[in-house]
């Protein structure tokens, strides 16, 4: 890579400032050109020099983070990391940021846990260079080469075998898995929107910190006719129900009967994930097998593209986004390689192409 990211920091707390530069300077493909105490020190050092990516918190003296966001995209859109404690409020308030135009969410590291320390150098790493790929509304970034940083990366083997073989599925039960990464909240909403409420079982992995997705869930449940929430483990997932995997847990499908349900547990990431598309795939193919759809729709990196396969193995409907309507064209990419997607489709004609094809 012939060019660093160059990543702007701006943020209220010295101490923060200073992991943060620590862990982003780690990553060989990044550099922090500098730090900023509120927006308004921000704007000064942009005018000097514009960063590729900002990462920036949400409370902030003098200007808060939301309204910064607002003014940076509608005049100079530039790619958005927010970095935001996991409150309650500060969730919401996140929420309406990804509205704004930020590319990604990722919960302020704790410095006091050393393998959170290494899980939120990966999140970081991996979100600013997400982020520095995303098309803007206003800007569309040039295409930087995607790199793979050295770091633990594990498969959905760590969470669930692979199975040797598929048994057709006797019960005729349909379910929908879908995973998304940078640009998926749009891109979810913008799904469900266009379907009714006698939909199959959906299960949605978002890469997304713990706390977020509730809020992500409960945003969903008042803009589309089906019920949205946040998974617990046990939960039925039944016609006209969405579950959203909780931040920080792995969700599996699992049945019984004719009866799905999703099992929420911890573990290690996969594909630096965690929730991992993966895991969600992998489930679906062994326990709904010809019955499942799978849908892999905008991100960086490749997580979800092997599960997909192996849904399309097992016998099932596999769906990628395409290229154009992607704000990151990385999973579904990944997917469209191994052969995995029988359909390539623009977000906006998902929705019909399933109430006419699949249910």
């Amino acid at each position: 890579m012939d060019k660093k990211i160059r990543v702007l920091i701006v943020d209220d707390s010295a101490v923060v400032r200073q992991s943060l530069s620590a862990i982003l300077e780690s990553d060989p493909y990044i550099e922090v050109m500098g730090t900023a105490a509120d927006p308004l020190i921000a704007v000064k050092k942009i005018m000097k020099e514009v960063p590729d990516v900002i990462t920036l918190d949400i409370e902030m003296p003098r200007m808060d983070g939301l309204t910064f966001l607002r003014k940076i995209m509608s005049q100079h859109p530039i790619p958005v990391v927010v970095i935001s404690s996991l409150t309650t409020e500060g969730t919401e308030t996140a929420m309406k940021a990804l509205e704004y135009g930020a590319s990604e969410i990722i919960g302020k590291p704790a410095m006091n846990a050393a393998q959170f320390i290494n899980e939120s150098k990966i999140l970081l790493c991996d979100a600013v260079k997400a982020a520095s790929q995303a098309k803007l509304t206003r800007l569309k970034i040039s295409n930087t080469p995607q790199v793979e940083w050295i770091a633990p990366k594990f498969s959905a083997d760590v969470i669930l075998q692979k199975s040797l073989s598929y048994k057709k599925i006797i019960n005729t039960e349909k379910i929908i898995v879908m995973g998304a990464s940078t640009g998926g909240t749009e891109a979810i909403r913008s799904f469900l929107k266009g379907l009714p409420a006698k939909m199959p079982g959906i299960a949605i992995v978002q890469h997304m910190p713990e706390g977020f997705t509730r809020s992500f869930a409960k945003s969903l449940n008042t803009l589309c006719d089906l019920e949205v929430k946040e998974a617990e483990n046990g939960d039925k997932l039944y016609q006209g129900r969405v579950l959203i995997a909780p931040g920080n847990y792995h969700m599996l499908l699992k049945r019984s009967g004719k009866e799905y349900s999703v099992e929420v547990r911890e573990g290690p990431l996969v594909n630096r994930h965690r929730p991992s598309v993966d895991v969600l795939f992998r489930s679906a193919a062994r326990y709904a097998g010809q019955n499942a759809m799978g849908i892999l729709l905008t991100g960086m990196g490749n997580d979800g593209a092997r599960g997909l396969l192996e849904v399309k193995e097992a016998g099932g409907t596999t769906i990628a986004q395409d290229e154009a309507s992607s704000v990151v064209f990385g999973m579904p990419r990944e997917a469209i390689k191994l052969g995995a997607a029988r359909e390539v489709l623009p977000i906006d004609k998902m929705a019909p192409w399933i109430i006419k094809n699949f249910i």
